[in-house]
C-alpha cells in the first residue's frame, strides 16, 4: 500500500549509512555519538515501517488500513523533520548533513505527508470508542489460542489486583505464581525433553505482552526464567540441564539474574565480585545491585570474576548458585549472603535489592558448562532473547496505558459530552494506537528472526528501543487524558506511568541499544 514511500525511506537510510561511515573515517564511534545514535533511530524507524507493511499485507480491516496510514505518515514526518531520541533530543537530518536527502524524501512522500489526517485519526479514535481494535491475529491457530488463554488469565487474575499489589509493594502472590506456572509461563522456550513447552520467541512475546498488559511485574516474572533457561540450554552441562531445566519450567525453581554491580552499569568488563575455588566448591565475595526478585528466588545465575589475572571480560564466569527461598521475616537466610531492598517508583511485585556476598558458598558443579572464563560470552547469547522479551513487556504496558486512557475518555464528561469526542483527546488515542502497533510488529519481526536461528542483536535492539519509547509516550498521553486524576495514586495510570519509565533503562538503556544498532550496521551485520 505504501511501497513507494517505504522504498524512499530505505534510500534515505542507505544515504544516512554512507554519511555516517564518511564521518567516522579514522574516528571512534563515541566521537560522533549523536550522529551514530541518530542513524540507529533512522534505521529502527525504517525497520518498523517494513514490519508495519508486512502486517498490513496480512490484515484486511478498514481500521488496520487507517492505523498503517497514521504510522507511515508520522514516521516519515519524523525522518524528514526530527526523530525523538529522548524527551529533549531530536535527531535532525542536518546532524548528518542530510538536508538535501531529507527534502528528497519529503518530495517522494509528499502526497502522504501533505495530506490532512484529521479524519483518519477521528475514525481510529471512533473505532476504539466503539470497542474495535486492530487485528492481533498471527495467522496461526495455536498462537492465537495461546494469546486468548493468557489474555483471559490476565483479565481475571492480574488486572483486578495489580494496582492494590503495587500500592502495598506486595510480591506477586504465590498462588498467582503457581497459576502462571500451570499455564506454562516459565517453560515457554525450554525444550520439551526438559519439561518445557519447546516453543519459540514469538510465543514468548505473546505470553509476555499479555501478562505485562495486566502488570509489568507479572510479565517480567518470566524474564528471569527465560534468561536462566537459555543460559543453561546453550551453555550448561548435560547434568546441569537435567537438574535445573525441569524445575525452572515447572515453576518449582524461581531464578534471579545477578549481574549488575555498583558503579559498573553496562560496563560488565569491570565487574569485581570474585568467586574462588577452594577445593570443595566456590567461595563468593562482592556486591551486586539492582537484583530483581532476589529474596524469593531459589537459584542465582551469578556473573563473577574467577580468573583474577585475566583482564576485562576474559576473567568472568557464570555460576549457578542455589539458595534458600527467603520470607518476609527473613529475606536472605543463606549463610554468607545479605541484602537490602531498593525502594522504587514502579516495577514492583518482585522487589529490587542490593546484595552483599561474604564467603558465600556455591557447590562444586556451579560453574556453567564446567568452564571458566566463558561467562560474558554465555551471557551475551541471552541478550537477544531478553531484549526481545523486554520489547514485548513494553508493548503490553503501552496497550494497557491506551486502554486506561480510552476508558477514562469514554467515562469522563466535560461541557456536556464525553471527552473522547474532543479532537485533542481523540488524537492522543489514535496515535497511541498507531505507535503501539508499530512497536508490536517490530517486536514480532525480531522474534521471528530469532526463531529462524539468525543473529539478531540489531533487530532485538531496535525492538526494545522503539517499544520502550512507545510505552513511555502512551503512558504519558494516557495520564494527560486523565488530567489531575492521573496524578492521584488511586488511579491505575499513575502506576503504569512509573512502570513504563524503567523500560528505557533496564536490559540495556536506550543509548546502549542505539550504540549496538549503529555499530552492528556499520560492521555490515544486517
Amino acid at each position: 500500500m505504501f511501497g513507494r514511500q517505504l522504498e524512499a525511506a530505505r534510500v534515505y537510510q542507505a544515504t544516512a549509512h554512507h554519511a555516517l561511515k564518511q564521518r567516522l573515517a579514522g574516528a571512534q564511534i563515541d566521537a560522533h555519538q549523536r550522529a551514530a545514535h541518530g542513524f540507529a533511530w533512522v534505521a529502527t524507524s525504517v525497520a518498523a515501517l517494513e514490519a508495519m507493511a508486512d502486517w498490513q499485507a496480512r490484515s484486511t480491516s478498514a481500521l488496520d488500513v487507517d492505523v498503517v496510514q497514521l504510522a507511515f505518515a508520522e514516521t516519515l514526518a519524523q525522518l524528514v523533520g526530527g526523530l525523538p531520541m529522548g524527551q529533549n533530543e531530536l535527531f535532525r537530518p542536518a546532524d548528518l548533513g542530510l538536508g538535501a536527502e531529507a527534502r528528497a524524501l519529503a518530495e517522494a512522500c509528499a502526497e502522504l505527508l501533505d495530506a490532512d489526517h484529521v479524519a483518519t485519526r477521528a475514525r481510529v479514535a471512533g473505532a476504539l470508542a466503539a470497542g474495535q481494535w486492530p487485528t492481533d491475529a498471527l495467522g496461526d491457530t495455536d498462537l492465537d489460542t495461546i494469546r486468548d488463554q493468557f489474555r483471559r488469565f490476565t483479565d481475571a487474575e492480574i488486572l483486578p489486583h495489580a494496582h492494590k499489589w503495587h500500592l502495598a509493594n506486595d510480591l506477586i502472590p504465590d498462588a498467582t505464581v503457581e497459576a502462571m506456572a500451570a499455564l506454562g509461563t516459565f517453560g515457554v522456550c525450554i525444550p520439551e525433553a526438559f519439561g518445557g513447552l519447546g516453543l519459540g520467541k514469538l510465543v514468548m512475546c505473546v505470553v509476555t505482552e499479555e501478562l505485562s498488559r495486566g502488570w509489568i511485574g507479572a510479565g517480567s516474572l518470566g524474564t528471569r526464567s527465560e534468561i536462566a533457561g537459555e543460559l543453561i540450554v546453550l551453555g550448561g552441562t548435560e547434568a546441569q540441564k537435567a537438574h535445573w531445566l525441569p524445575r525452572i519450567a515447572s515453576g518449582e525453581v524461581l531464578p534471579t539474574a545477578v549481574f549488575t554491580e555498583p558503579d559498573t552499569g553496562s560496563d560488565l568488563g569491570s565487574l569485581q565480585t570474585r568467586a574462588r575455588w577452594d577445593g570443595d566448591g566456590w567461595v563468593i565475595d562482592g556486591a551486586k545491585t539492582w537484583i530483581t526478585h532476589a529474596a524469593r528466588s531459589d537459584l542465582m545465575t551469578l556473573l563473577a570474576r574467577t580468573l583474577p589475572d585475566a583482564k576485562g571480560y576474559a576473567g568472568l564466569s557464570m555460576l549457578l548458585v542455589p539458595k534458600p527461598r527467603g520470607t518476609e521475616a527473613e529475606p536472605f537466610p543463606a549463610e554468607g549472603m545479605s541484602g537490602s531492598e531498593i525502594a522504587v517508583l514502579g516495577y514492583r511485585g518482585m522487589r529490587e535489592y542490593a546484595l552483599q556476598f561474604d564467603a558465600m558458598r556455591a557447590p562444586a558443579d556451579a560453574l556453567l558448562g564446567g568452564e571458566e572464563g566463558q561467562g560474558f560470552k554465555q551471557l551475551m547469547r541471552t541478550f537477544e532473547g531478553a531484549r526481545i522479551q523486554t520489547a514485548a513487556r513494553a508493548v503490553g504496558v503501552a496497550r494497557r496505558a491506551l486502554e486506561l486512557g480510552l476508558d477514562y475518555a469514554l467515562g469522563r464528561k466535560q461541557f456536556g459530552k464525553a471527552i473522547v469526542h474532543f479532537p485533542r483527546v481523540a488524537d492522543k488515542l489514535a496515535m497511541s494506537l498507531a505507535d503501539m502497533v508499530l512497536a508490536r510488529e517490530l517486536t514480532y519481526a525480531a522474534a521471528r528472526a530469532k526463531d529462524l536461528g539468525k543473529r539478531c542483536d540489531i533487530e532485538a535492539g531496535m525492538a526494545k528501543l522503539l517499544a520502550a519509547r512507545c510505552a513511555w509516550s502512551n503512558a504519558d498521553c494516557a495520564l494527560q487524558i486523565h488530567g489531575g486524576n492521573g496524578y492521584a495514586l488511586e488511579y491505575e495510570i499513575s502506576r503504569v506511568l512509573c512502570d513504563a519509565r524503567i523500560l528505557n533503562i533496564f536490559e540495556g538503556a536506550a543509548e546502549i541499544q542505539a550504540q549496538v544498532i549503529a555499530r552492528g550496521l556499520l560492521e555490515g551485520r544486517n
